[in-house]
């Protein structure tokens, strides 16, 4: 008799659950997933506005579940300033989610300082994304 393991997973919008099959049929390790999403922060398209302000935009893609928070810090500060976030999507092929916000600062700061965009959950330890103005082209 060979000793397998099938590791499986299923995900529907409401659950994602991981499952580990032993041989002889008995499931052990059943519970709720946990999914960080992955950060990108990235510079509008016309970063710079008539005013002397930059948009940035952080990405949170394939995250589950849902309620994942996004922050901003600015110069390693937290900045809820000029924050817009944008509604979650869920992704029906693999039953995760994406979700992004932005970050509106004066063109003095986005020069001087580096920008960081956070994904927070409970007691879940911290993704983050820094950008600095160096690391665009443009």
């Amino acid at each position: 008799m060979a000793s397998s393991v099938d590791l499986f997973r299923r995900s529907t919008p409401s659950e994602t659950t991981r499952n580990i099959r032993l041989t002889g049929g008995r499931t052990i390790g059943a519970s709720p997933g946990l999914a960080p999403p992955t950060l990108t922060v990235l510079p509008s398209s016309s970063s710079v506005e008539s005013q002397g302000k930059v948009t940035l935009v952080c990405l949170a893609n394939k995250g589950f579940p849902s309620d994942w928070k996004l922050s901003w810090k600015v110069g390693g500060i937290s900045s809820s300033s000029g924050v817009s976030q944008i509604p979650v999507v869920l992704q029906k092929d693999d039953g995760l989610y994406s979700w992004s916000s932005t970050l509106t600062l004066q063109e003095e700061e986005w020069l001087k300082k580096t920008v960081t965009c956070e994904a927070t959950k409970d007691s879940q330890p911290t993704v983050s994304k820094e950008l600095r103005r160096e690391q665009c082209t443009g």
